[in-house]
């Protein structure tokens, strides 16, 4: 037969059945499809609900003669290491035990919710049942059916192979308990207050009340602020369910998720947490819930990647979710509630900023560093935080404005984290300086200055020292700039004469920071620390500088220090050079305290501490020195006190 030819169409005796190993079915569910045992409970705590559901469909006026409230029980016994989940539902007849409970995959749950179109009903793909041999040896289902309450049945089984019904009497009334004697590495689930842990989370938002072994209050009592206007102020009732929901961090605010028309019917509520972030820290939580029932613990990805302080719940009857009903499928529905999570969280840090300034500066004071991050990544929040989100400075915390005023309209940032002659500079303008090298904070400044039509100084740079750094009134004569340069710069280091504040500061190290990039991508290892793309872009970023000159000596024309030094060597004093080599250890001393606290400072291009220091005593001796016989003797100076007896 030709490739691509249609084939022949098979003939009846060649159809076989394909066969279902359901031992190793379950083994699958056990260690590969849940993620953890406690799946199990939460599977047949929603049949349990579902339950309840089914007999208000099929029976309404039969549900409300009966007399007794729709409840959910789940008791633990240590002793015989069992688990059983109890309600009063619809029940089962003999037939649909067969049919739903011993047949995988066939869901009758999913089948009444399509012929009524119920969205409170949570199955959907008939695996819930068969999660509990995950965690038992074997499972034991009594039962009475709503349609047959004279009836009883138990069905009974080892591993889900094989099973067995039987009959028992009827139940005082209509209703299920399912009972799990746990293997032994399970035994632990058979703890009350650790149910009562599990439970309070994955049943939170369920209609029907949840008990744990004889307690009266429901560990599901927690007032729902989307579903019921409590009495007293909103904001409190929001408060308090982040409080008692949020257990990780304290909520600083909360706001509500809103369904959005045409594109999610998610509702819930978010918080600003009360956790440390920094830069690339990620504590974003977010659980979603699938009508009532918890279905993603840890759903972060739903929130925008630069809102790693927010928390929260939201609940949607359109999210879709994946086999073990642990996850999300990334479909339409799932793209609609990213949207609409972040244009709640853009909004709830608005209505924050105006209603509750004390919330919003205990958040900008906890979060600043994440928020200039947010703000690069979101226009209105740009708008909303430009005047008010902290930028670490050299002065402490400060906003953008009174940067900008401290500088005088200007505003300064560091590439670099300083150290040495820089912090030495920076002390001495008495100016703050904003911290360029943290998170966000250059990227943040560049996009106020364009916005606010500033001027934005970028110390480091070779255009942002050139504003710090004059243009000397007169050029140095090449031969004395070629003195100087061998003097007082190291290999690495150009000599730039300059003049710059304060006066007395004879000379500064400026270390260029494209250069020490340059120098950090291509080290042998960049590859295994910088991912490709981000490696890609800095090397086309490096490749203007050829990263000979890694830092620039700028030498102030207008220190006294730096005009009696020249003036000696144009006249020839012996003591220039020495005086020169005092500047230069002067130098290398600086930049070493600098490197000290701080990787990358002027330290890396200073030269030799030790030869440095050897240096000062040399000159300290040199210009100490006795004077040679017949040089005529140094005049003595106004206030030296006479010599002592």
């Amino acid at each position: 037969m030709s490739e691509g030819a249609p084939s022949e169409p098979a003939r009846a005796d060649d159809l076989r059945t394909t066969e279902v190993d359901l031992g190793g079915l379950v083994n699958v569910l056990a260690t590969h499809l849940y993620s953890t045992p406690l799946v199990a409970l939460r599977e047949l705590v929603q049949n349990a609900h579902d339950s309840h559901t089914r007999r208000f469909l099929e029976d309404p006026d039969g549900a409300l003669a009966d007399g007794s409230r729709p409840v959910i029980w789940v008791r633990a016994d240590g002793a015989r290491r069992t688990v059983s989940i109890e309600d009063t539902g619809a029940g089962l007849t003999e037939p649909e035990i067969h049919a739903y409970l011993a047949t995988v995959g066939t869901g009758y749950t999913r089948m009444l919710r399509e012929l009524t179109g119920n969205q409170e009903l949570i199955g959907a793909f008939g695996l819930g049942f068969l999660s509990a041999f995950s965690v038992a040896d074997e499972v034991t289902v009594t039962t009475t059916s709503h349609r047959e309450p004279h009836l009883g049945h138990r069905y009974r089984s080892r591993g889900g192979e094989q099973y067995r019904v039987e009959p028992v009497p009827a139940r005082p009334r209509p209703g299920t308990v399912v009972e799990l004697a746990l293997k032994p590495e399970h035994g632990h689930l058979a703890d009350e207050h650790a149910l009562r842990e599990v439970l309070g989370r994955y049943c939170v938002l369920l209609p029907i009340p949840v008990h744990v072994g004889d307690d009266e209050q429901p560990v599901n009592a927690v007032p729902v602020p989307w579903r019921q206007s409590a009495p007293g102020d909103p904001y409190e009732a929001r408060m308090g369910f982040a409080t008692a929901f949020g257990r990780r961090f304290e909520p600083l605010t909360a706001f509500p998720v809103h369904p959005v028309e045409g594109a999610t019917d998610a509702v819930g509520l978010l918080w600003v947490q009360d956790g440390g972030t920094y830069g690339s820290s990620d504590n974003r939580d977010l659980a979603v819930y699938l009508r009532g029932m918890l279905l993603a613990e840890d759903a972060r990805d739903l929130l925008p990647s630069w809102a790693g302080f927010i928390g929260g719940v939201v609940e949607s009857n359109r999210l879709t979710p994946t086999a073990s009903r642990e996850d999300l499928q990334r479909d339409d529905h799932y793209r609609a509630l990213q949207r609409a999570l972040a244009d709640a969280i853009v909004d709830g840090l608005y209505e924050t900023a105006r209603l509750r300034p004390a919330a919003w500066r205990r958040i900008l004071a906890r979060h600043g560093q994440d928020l200039l991050g947010a703000a690069l990544c979101d226009e209105r929040l740009f708008t909303l935080l430009a005047d008010d989100v902290p930028v670490p400075t050299s002065q402490g915390d400060l906003t953008a404005g009174a940067l900008r005023a401290a500088g005088g309209g200007a505003v300064h940032v560091a590439l670099g984290s300083g150290g040495g002659f820089e912090e030495m500079l920076y002390r001495a303008m008495r100016v703050p300086i904003a911290r360029g090298d943290r998170y966000a904070v250059l990227p943040f400044l560049r996009r106020y200055a364009q916005l606010r039509g500033c001027r934005l100084v970028e110390l480091g740079s070779e255009h942002g020292d050139r504003a710090l750094f004059r243009d000397p009134e007169r050029p140095l004569p090449a031969e004395e700039a070629a003195w100087l340069a061998g003097a007082l710069a190291d290999r690495g280091e150009q000599l730039v004469p300059a003049r710059f504040d304060p006066p007395g500061l004879p000379l500064v190290l400026v270390p260029d920071r494209e250069a020490e990039l340059k120098a950090r991508i291509e080290d042998d290892q960049a590859d295994a620390r910088i991912p490709s793309a981000a490696l890609r872009l800095a090397r086309a970023f490096t490749a203007r500088t050829d990263g000979e000159v890694r830092a620039r000596l700028y030498l102030n024309l207008d220190c006294p220090a730096v005009r009696d030094l020249l003036a000696a060597y144009r006249a020839g004093h012996t003591g220039s050079a020495t005086a020169a080599g005092l500047l230069r250890s002067l130098k290398v001393i600086m930049a070493a305290a600098g490197s000290a606290g701080s990787a990358g400072s002027a330290g890396s291009s200073g030269g030799d501490l030790t030869a440095a220091l050897a240096g000062v005593g040399t000159a300290v001796s040199a210009l100490t020195a006795a004077v040679p016989a017949g040089l005529p003797d140094v005049p003595e100076s106004p206030g030296t006190l006479p010599d002592g007896p």
